[in-house]
């Protein structure tokens, strides 16, 4: 076996199926014959709108895709815990492509028990997305907090929030997507265009204020940053308190000093420490005392949490599509979006 098929962008962002060599298979490397991948409904599906917009006449057509799940075929070098027959989640740009086959560094790739299926598994990578946007947040037991945007990554961190603990308000405009929200156990929801937002949240967490939110949407959100903002605890001296971490790719306008009060602004990038350090993917862990939860234990965690019932996937997935319809459910990302979030390609062999 040489050849995989492997869902491609072109520079107009139109999306087309490419048979092509087998990546060059490494040392600390696994194949994988995968059998279900998940499109990013954020990242990927924004940059092939942005092509669409501002065609790139210099971009070659290249593969896309980062999430996906498989059992594995082959190992070379340091194989850790995995073995040919393993079944796994794994994920990378450049690594876990849209594909019937794929080669993984070793420490982007966890192994998955016999009661998850390969569609569940296949949201691993957003699940650690979404994990570290809650290490970084680290929401406590009894906190109030509020999740802008209920996509996939804000539904993972609405989740995760609440199993630590934390009182959660989310504020979403899709009414689709509150419905899924409310099956995966998010029962305080806002439509925001519906319910004044604010008012609605202030209520909830009263009489203390909101301890943090999560901005887990992209493009503009001044204005909804500044909602939240406005929802948070409030300190003797009239300053706001509390954590703001923006997940999504959200664009925010803000003055310093007195007009943000001492909220403490966080960004949360990416998987965890470790993604896109090709030490660590090629299996140099960091030291657990320091770095306890890296994109590999972040993978695992939320492996572990969908295997116990704890974090639930199953209604996010809205449609399962072939990989030879790839530019199908793309172009369902984005003309659908209030009916298109979890869109699972399948693949045969």
């Amino acid at each position: 076996m040489h050849k995989r098929t492997v869902a491609g962008v072109t520079g107009k962002g139109e999306i087309t199926l490419l048979e092509q060599d087998l990546p060059e298979f490494g040392e600390n490397q696994v194949l994988i014959k995968v059998h279900a991948s998940l499109i990013s409904p954020g990242t990927e599906v924004s940059s092939i709108k942005n092509l669409r917009m501002s065609p790139d006449a210099e971009r070659q057509t290249s593969p896309f895709g980062y999430a996906n799940a498989g059992e594995v075929l082959e190992i070379k070098g340091n194989g850790k815990d995995i073995m040919p027959g393993t079944r796994v989640a794994a994920m990378g740009a450049g690594y876990a492509s849209h594909a019937n086959y794929a080669v993984v560094p070793i420490n982007l790739v966890v192994p998955i028990p016999d009661s998850i299926t390969y569609d569940q598994a296949a949201y691993a990578c957003l699940g650690a997305t979404a994990m570290h946007a809650i290490n970084r947040t680290i929401p406590q037991l009894g906190e109030y907090g509020i999740v802008l945007g209920l996509g996939i990554i804000g539904n993972l961190a609405a989740q995760l929030s609440l199993l630590s603990g934390a009182r959660v308000i989310a504020w979403e405009a899709m009414s689709e997507r509150i419905a899924i929200a409310k099956k995966c156990s998010i029962e305080n929801v806002v439509n925001v265009r519906e319910q004044g937002s604010v008012n609605e949240t202030k209520q909830f967490a009263s009489p203390y204020g909101a301890d943090f939110a999560i901005v887990a949407f992209g493009g503009e959100a001044t204005d909804a940053f500044k909602s939240a903002m406005s929802c948070m605890k409030v300190s003797a001296d009239r300053h706001a308190m509390g954590r703001i971490v923006l997940v999504g790719g959200a664009e925010v306008t803000l003055k310093g000093g007195a007009s943000t009060g001492n909220l403490d602004i966080r960004s949360s990038a990416r998987t965890g420490p470790g993604y896109h350090d090709p030490n660590y993917e090629h299996g140099q862990d960091y030291p657990d005392a320091f770095v306890p939860f890296t994109t590999q234990r972040n993978l695992k965690e939320i492996i572990r949490l969908i295997d116990e019932g704890r974090l639930k996937v199953d209604p996010m997935t809205t449609h399962t599509i072939e990989l030879a319809d790839a530019a199908k459910a793309v172009d369902l990302l984005i003309d659908y979006p209030g009916q298109a979030m979890g869109v699972v390609l399948q693949m045969s062999h």
